[in-house]
């Protein structure tokens, strides 16, 4: 071909839009979408249609009206006049308290086991095993059952109490103690508190910068311990002293059926709290242990031996060294745990412990507002595990290795 005919000649011609494959991506991402679109109007007509059907009334009027029944543990205002809304917030709230008290303890008992684990005596490792191996094979459901039934139906009747340090009793109502009463002034411990806790934020970041640039530690747990216990002690002194105890009263004599503790006196936990909270605590401890445990050998065995050959204990290189390392590869694998821990609670409808799930489904079973109630329960565990996710990713990004 002649170079005229080159310059005369016309553009290459297109590929056509089935070979392309941008086009064909769009075609799909178009037809997927669709499709979805068309499954979840089929699916919100249907059940339109069948609610209608079954005379049915959809919508949120059903959560002011009367609940009518009672709650064993209630963390809010709430009596059985109170509406179907405010049963459900005091079922968020236990299932709350038993998340966040199960992972408290689940992290302290998952990290000294883990720890054990590797202990150079033959017994703590082995019983460290044992404990690992025995509560992460058997299903939560039963380790639930083995604490409500087996072991807190043991404890002694309503009329009789076991006791310790004569402040904390223990029957099969419960665990009684002695209750704060809080008077007037009381509010500047928990500011004293709140100011303690910045405080000792504060003095960690400094003591950290100044470890950086000058290599001297600085007694920042003991501060921070001061700090936070030792401020709100003084303004408790300061204040006059405005908390006081409520202890329960037990009645040993008397007339039979006025005998035990007495109604409003001290605190009571319930069995199903001790019971739901010890099995979750237990159970995810089991699986804990093992990502501390993989998670220090996972860090290389110079960094100890280099720490040791600087003349640092075996107790703070742990602490120090070791740790710290090891806390990029824990993290991620402990959230998932934290996830199953608050997700695991709504087994305490086997108990009859008032969580959100065995509060909604009394609910459900006297309004009929399944539609409701089961997208109350997705929304809230939905929302506590990404607000969970979201906290551990920014500590995971806190402590991941900065570049120089």
């Amino acid at each position: 071909m002649s170079v005229q005919e080159q310059h005369t000649a016309g553009p290459p011609a297109r590929a056509s839009l089935i070979n392309d494959p941008k086009a064909r991506g769009l075609f799909y991402q178009i037809l997927l979408v669709s499709g979805l679109v068309a499954l979840g109007y089929f699916i919100v007509t249907n059940t339109l249609a069948n609610l209608e059907r079954q005379n049915i009334a959809s919508g949120w009027d059903f959560l002011n009206t009367t609940a009518g029944f009672g709650i064993i543990q209630a963390l809010a205002s709430y009596s059985e006049t109170s509406s179907y809304g405010q049963a459900l917030f005091v079922g968020f709230l236990n299932t709350l308290l038993v998340a966040v008290i199960g992972i408290f303890f689940a992290t302290i008992i998952g990290f000294v086991v883990g720890v054990a684990r590797l202990s150079n005596n033959w017994v703590i490792s082995r019983l460290a095993y044992c404990y690992i191996e025995l509560l992460r094979n058997i299903p939560l459901l039963l380790q639930i059952f083995f604490w409500y039934f087996a072991v807190l139906r043991a404890v002694p009747g309503k009329r009789e109490k076991w006791s310790l340090f004569d402040l904390f009793h223990l029957n099969i109502a419960g665990l009684r103690g002695p209750k704060p009463i809080f008077a007037a002034g009381s509010e500047f411990i928990g500011y004293a508190l709140i100011i303690g806790i910045i405080a000792t934020v504060f003095v960690a970041r400094w003591a950290h910068k100044r470890q950086e640039a000058t290599g001297q530690q600085f007694p920042t747990f003991w501060t921070g311990v001061g700090l936070i216990l030792g401020l709100p002690i003084l303004t408790f002194f300061l204040s006059g002293m405005p908390i006081s105890l409520d202890y329960p009263v037990f009645l040993d004599t008397g007339p039979k059926l006025q005998r035990g503790f007495q109604l409003g006196t001290g605190f009571n936990v319930i069995p199903e709290f001790l019971a739901l909270t010890t099995a979750l605590a237990l159970y995810t401890a089991s699986f804990i242990a093992e990502i501390v445990r993989a998670g220090i050998q996972a860090v290389s065995h110079g960094q100890t031996e280099a720490a040791h050959a600087l003349g640092i204990r075996p107790g703070p290189t742990l602490r120090l060294v070791v740790i710290p390392q090891a806390m990029r590869v824990i993290i991620p694998p402990l959230t998932s745990q934290y996830l199953n821990l608050t997700k695991n609670s709504s087994l305490a409808v086997a108990i009859a412990f008032p969580d959100l799930v065995s509060v909604g489904g009394t609910v459900l079973n006297q309004t009929g507002q399944a539609i409701e109630i089961i997208a109350i329960w997705m929304i809230v565990y939905l929302s506590l595990s990404l607000i969970t996710s979201a906290f551990m990713n920014w500590y995971n990004q806190r402590m991941a290795l900065v570049e120089r």
